[in-house]
C-alpha cells in the first residue's frame, strides 16, 4: 500500500456502490436520504481507478431496501451495486435509466402546474433513452441533468 491510499474495512452485510463518478458521492448520499437513516456509511472520494482514472465508492451497512435504485440509475446508471453478505460479495446489480423519476428534480417551467399546485409530485418521464432526456409529465419541459 502506498502513502496515498486509505484502507477502509470490509462490511459484513450491506452493499457497496462502486464506479461512482469522482465527486458525485455526496450528491448520491443526499438524494438517497442516507443522512436520515440509522446505518453505517463509508464514503471514499477520488479513489484511484484503472477504468475511470478516479472514482468514488460508498459502503453502506444494511439491506438494499434502504435505497431507491431508480434514483441511483437516474444520477448515474453506470454505478455498480455489489451486495455483501457475511463479508463477501454475493451479487452484482447493474443499474438502468428508470422510465420515470419522481421528486428527484423539480420542473423549472414557471407555467407548469407543479409551480401552482405545490402538493403535486414532480414526475419526469424518460423520452429519449439514447440522449438520456427526461421531460416533465405535466408540461413536457426538458430536464437539464
Amino acid at each position: 500500500m502506498n502513502n496515498n491510499t486509505i484502507s477502509v474495512g470490509k462490511i459484513n452485510n450491506g452493499f457497496v456502490l462502486d464506479h461512482i463518478e469522482a465527486g458525485k458521492s455526496m450528491q448520491i448520499y443526499n438524494h438517497l436520504g442516507l443522512d436520515r437513516l440509522d446505518c453505517c456509511v463509508a464514503i471514499i472520494k477520488n479513489a484511484p481507478s484503472k477504468k475511470m482514472g478516479k472514482k468514488d465508492i460508498m459502503k453502506i451497512e444494511g439491506g438494499l431496501d434502504l435505497v431507491n435504485l431508480d434514483i441511483l440509475g437516474f444520477i448515474d446508471h453506470k454505478i455498480t451495486v455489489n451486495i455483501v453478505k457475511d463479508g463477501d460479495i454475493v451479487e452484482k446489480k447493474e443499474l438502468t435509466l428508470p422510465a420515470t423519476i419522481t421528486d428527484v428534480i423539480k420542473c423549472k417551467n414557471p407555467r407548469c402546474i407543479t409551480s401552482i399546485e405545490q402538493e403535486l409530485k414532480h414526475v419526469f418521464v424518460l423520452t429519449d433513452k439514447e440522449k438520456q432526456i427526461y421531460r416533465c409529465q405535466y408540461c413536457e419541459e426538458k430536464c437539464s441533468r
